[in-house]
C-alpha cells in the first residue's frame, strides 16, 4: 500500500454489546500518524513523498455516535471548501473499479470513497458504524453478528437508486472473492484464514471449469451457503462463524474482503462485466459517485445524494488531478489549483530556509500513510532472457551478505529525501507499524519487538541499528563464503523505478550513494533500471528486480496481517507470492540455510497464531517471530513516510485507521480555504486530543 505522524496516548472507550450483555473488556490502542497498497501492500514507485486508538473489545459494539461528530471548537477561522481539488501521482492510477479484486491502496484510495463496508473508523482510529449499526460477539470471537441499517442504498453514477444494500450483498461478495475463477485468488487470505468453510469452498471452485464456477452464486440452497458458515437470518442481519476464536475479527470489517457486492449488479453485468466494470456502469453505496474518469488524467467525485449517513459533511465535488511528480503538484498548489500537497526535499529546504517565503509558517509535519516500509529481497531473480541470475541469487541467499546490509546500511540520506528537517523521524526498525496494537498495560506491540531484538531506544540522532564492527565482520564473512562458490563482486543490485519520474530517479541515486558509502563499491553496486507503465507486469511478474522498497498498511488489527505476508509455503502471503519468490526456490545446498530460516520463522508465526485466549501472550509470541525475521535479515526495515505538507484540510479531521482501507475517505473533513498555519494545526491537534 505512503504521508502523517503524531502519537496519541492510549485511551479507553466502552462499547455496548449488541446482545445486551455487559461489556467485559476495555482494550486500549493509540493513534499514530503515517499511498500506495491499502491494507495492503505497496510495490512502490521509487518515490516516497506522500502525504487506533482503540481496538473494540471482544463481545462489544458501538451504536453511539462517534465522538468526532461533535465538532471540536473551531480553532482556525476561514471559509470552508465546498469543491475540493487534490492531486495524485500518475503511477498510482486506478487499475480496477472492482474493489473485491484489488489488493493495493493505489485502487482503494479512490474506491473507499465510492464503496462502503460494514464498519469504518473515526479520526481517533476507533471502529464506528457504517452499513452495520451494531455488532459484537457472545463467545470470545468465534461468532460475530452484525446488524445492518435499513437506509443504505445502491445508486448508479447519477445518484439514482438501484437497490437497497442488504445482507445478501455481503454473501454475494464473499462468494465472488472465494470463487477462484471469478476473483483470481485476490483477497482470499483473511476469509480463508478466519471463516469456517471458506478454504473448502475456494478449493472446490478451483476444481471446477471456469464455466461451472461462473454459474455459482450465494443464493438460498447454493453450494456456497452449504459450505461457508455465514448466515443471513434476515435482510439486516449477518452472522459470521470463525474457524477458531478471532477476537479481532471486527477489525477485518474495515477492509475490502468483507465489503458487499450488489447481486442486482452481478445480474445486470454478468461475471465478465463485473471484472471490467467502470465508473459509468458500476453501482455505488459510498460517499460519492465518480461522475467523470479520464485515465491518467482527471477524476471527479460527486456527492452521493442517497448516502446513508445524512449527518456527515462531504464536499459537493472532489476533483483529482493526476500529476507526474510531486514537483508538479507543488506548482499547482502555488497557483491555487489544488488544496493539499506533500513537499519534496527541495521544497522543504527552500521554504524552511527563507522566513519571507509565504509558506514558511504553513509547513505541517505529517506522515502521508500508516505504512511500515521494508527492503524486500527477490530470492529467485531472473535476467531479462528469463534465465536465473545466479550471482545475485547465491549472494542474497547468504545470511552474512544480508546482515552486512542490516548492520551497515545508513539510510539517513534517503530519509532526508522525505524529511529534510527531521530525517530520523523516518527511521524504522520493525516490520509492523507502531500504533497498531497495545498490550493490556498499554505497551505498544513494537516495543515487544524492540526488546526481542535488543535494540536501544531510537534517539533521533543516529540510526540505532547500525554497528560498524558487525557490518565489517559480516561483509568479510560473506565475501569469503560467496567467493568460494563462484559469486563475483561487486554484486549487482537491479533496482527499478518509473522511467518518467524524476523524483524517483533522484531518490534512487541517493540510495546508490548510501549503499556505496555504507557497504563499499567492492561489495555491491546499485543498477538503476526503469519500467514504462506497470512495475507489476514489467518487473515483478518476470522477477527482474533484486530489491524492492515497499510499505504495508494493515488490513486488520493483529500482528499476523503484517508478518504473515512473509510466511513460507503460503500462497496467500502477499510478499512471499509477489516479491520474494522464496516459495519457488529449489532445495539445494546454496538455499538450505535460507529455506531453513524461512521455515523456522513460519513455524513461529503459526505458534503465535494458535494463541487465541490471551492477547498479551499472542502479541509476545508474534514479537518473537517478527524479531526472528529481522535478525536473519529475511527482509530489512527501511522507513516510515513522515514528511511535510501544505494543506487546506485539517489533518486531525481525517479518518485515522491503522488498518483497513479508509484513510483516504473524504468524509467529515474540516477545511480552511486560506490554508492552515503550523500554529493553527498545533492548536487543532491540542483540541483533537482534548476531545478524546
Amino acid at each position: 500500500m505512503h504521508p502523517l505522524g503524531a502519537v496519541l496516548l492510549p485511551s479507553s472507550n466502552i462499547r455496548r454489546n449488541i446482545m445486551k450483555k455487559t461489556a467485559s473488556r476495555i482494550l486500549a490502542l493509540a493513534l499514530t500518524a503515517s499511498l500506495i497498497l491499502s491494507g495492503c501492500g505497496s510495490t512502490g514507485t521509487g518515490e516516497n513523498t506522500q502525504a487506533n486508538n482503540e481496538k473494540p473489545a471482544s463481545g462489544e459494539s458501538s451504536a453511539e455516535k462517534p465522538a468526532e461528530e461533535e465538532k471540536t471548537e473551531e480553532v482556525a477561522q476561514g471559509e470552508a471548501i465546498t469543491d475540493l481539488v487534490i492531486s495524485k501521482i500518475a503511477t498510482s492510477e486506478l487499475s480496477t473499479f472492482n474493489l473485491l479484486n484489488s489488493e493495493t491502496s493505489a485502487d482503494s484510495q479512490y474506491l473507499t470513497n465510492l464503496w462502503d463496508g460494514l464498519l469504518e473508523v473515526n479520526s481517533y482510529g476507533e471502529l464506528v458504524p457504517a452499513i452495520a449499526e451494531e455488532w459484537g460477539t457472545e463467545d470470545g470471537g468465534l461468532t460475530w453478528t452484525f446488524h445492518l441499517r435499513d437506509n443504505a442504498a445502491w445508486v448508479d453514477v447519477n445518484g439514482n437508486e438501484k437497490a437497497k444494500c442488504v445482507s445478501q450483498d455481503f454473501l454475494t461478495a464473499m462468494e465472488w472473492i472465494l470463487n477462484f475463477h471469478k476473483n483470481d485468488s485476490a483477497n482470499t487470505s483473511m476469509p480463508m484464514e478466519m471463516i469456517e468453510g471458506a478454504t473448502e469452498y475456494y478449493e472446490y471452485t478451483k476444481s471446477l471449469s471456469a464455466e461451472e464456477a461462473y454459474a455459482l452464486n450465494a443464493g438460498e440452497g447454493s453450494k456456497f451457503r452449504e459450505m461457508v458458515k455465514i448466515e443471513t437470518p434476515d435482510e439486516h442481519t449477518l452472522v459470521y462463524h470463525c474457524s477458531t476464536a478471532k477476537p479481532y475479527f471486527d477489525t477485518v470489517a474495515a477492509y475490502g474482503c468483507l465489503y458487499p457486492l450488489a447481486q442486482g449488479l452481478v445480474d445486470e453485468l454478468g461475471v465478465d462485466g463485473i471484472k471490467s466494470m467502470n465508473n459509468e456502469n458500476m453501482w455505488y453505496n459510498g460517499c460519492y459517485t465518480m461522475t467523470s474518469y479520464i485515465q491518467g488524467n482527471e477524476k471527479i467525485l460527486t456527492k452521493n445524494p442517497l448516502y446513508w449517513d445524512t449527518d456527515c459533511t462531504r464536499f459537493e465535488t472532489v476533483t483529482i488531478k493526476m500529476v507526474e511528480s510531486s514537483d508538479v503538484a507543488y506548482q499547482l498548489y502555488q497557483s491555487g489549483e489544488i488544496d493539499e500537497v506533500g513537499l519534496t526535499e527541495s521544497n522543504i529546504k527552500t521554504i524552511s530556509g527563507d522566513e519571507s517565503n509565504p509558506y514558511h509558517d504553513k509547513m505541517i509535519e505529517w506522515p502521508n500513510d500508516f505504512r511500515s516500509y521494508q527492503f524486500h529481497f527477490n530470492y529467485d531473480k531472473r535476467k531479462e532472457d528469463g534465465t536465473p541470475d545466479t550471482n545475485w541469487n547465491n549472494a542474497i541467499a547468504n545470511e552474512a551478505f544480508r546482515l552486512a546490509w542490516y548492520y551497515g546500511l545508513d539510510l539517513t540520506p534517503s530519509f532526508s529525501r522525505t524529511n529534510a528537517i527531521n530525517p530520523l523521524s523516518c527511521e524504522n526498525n520493525f516490520y509492523s507499524m507502531p500504533g497498531l496494537l497495545y498490550t493490556s498495560d498499554g505497551t505498544d506491540y513494537t516495543e515487544l519487538v524492540r526488546q526481542e531484538l535488543g535494540l536501544p531506544q531510537e534517539n533521533g540522532e543516529t540510526p540505532v541499528r547500525l554497528d560498524a564492527d558487525k557490518a565489517a565482520q559480516y561483509k568479510k564473512q560473506a565475501m569469503e563464503e560467496l567467493s568460494a562458490i563462484g559469486v563475483t563482486f561487486p554484486v549487482g543490485i537491479d533496482y527499478y523505478i518509473s522511467g518518467s519520474n524524476q523524483a524517483a530517479l533522484d531518490s534512487a541515486n541517493v540510495l546508490a550513494q548510501a549503499l556505496s558509502n555504507s557497504l563499499g563499491d567492492d561489495f555491491v553496486q546499485l543498477n538503476i533500471k526503469t519500467y514504462v507503465s506497470s512495475a507489476t507486469k514489467e518487473v515483478y511478474e518476470p522477477k527482474l528486480q533484486s530489491i524492492n522498497i515497499s510499505g504495508w498498511n494493515a488490513d486488520y488489527g493483529d500482528p499476523l496481517n503484517y508478518i504473515g505476508q512473509e510466511t513460507y509455503g503460503n500462497d496467500s502471503a502477499y510478499y512471499t507470492r509477489t516479491l520474494s519468490n522464496v516459495n519457488d526456490l529449489e532445495e539445494n545446498e546454496n538455499n538450505k540455510a535460507l529455506l531453513d530460516a524461512y521455515k523456522e520463522f513460519s513455524s513461529l508465526v503459526e505458534q503465535a497464531d494458535a494463541i487465541h485466549d490471551d492477547l498479551d501472550a499472542r502479541y509476545k509470541a508474534f514479537a518473537k517471530a517478527e524479531a526472528y525475521l529481522i535478525q536473519h535479515a529475511l527482509t530489512i526495515p527501511n522507513n516510515y513516510n513522515i514528511g511535510w505538507t501544505l494543506t487546506k484540510v485539517n489533518p486531525y479531521s481525517k479518518m485515522k485507521a491503522m488498518y483497513g482501507i479508509q484513510n483516504n475517505k473524504m468524509k467529515n473533513w474540516e477545511t480552511n480555504a486560506d490554508g492552515y498555519t503550523a500554529e493553527q494545526v498545533a492548536a487543532l491537534k491540542e483540541a483533537h486530543e482534548s476531545g478524546k
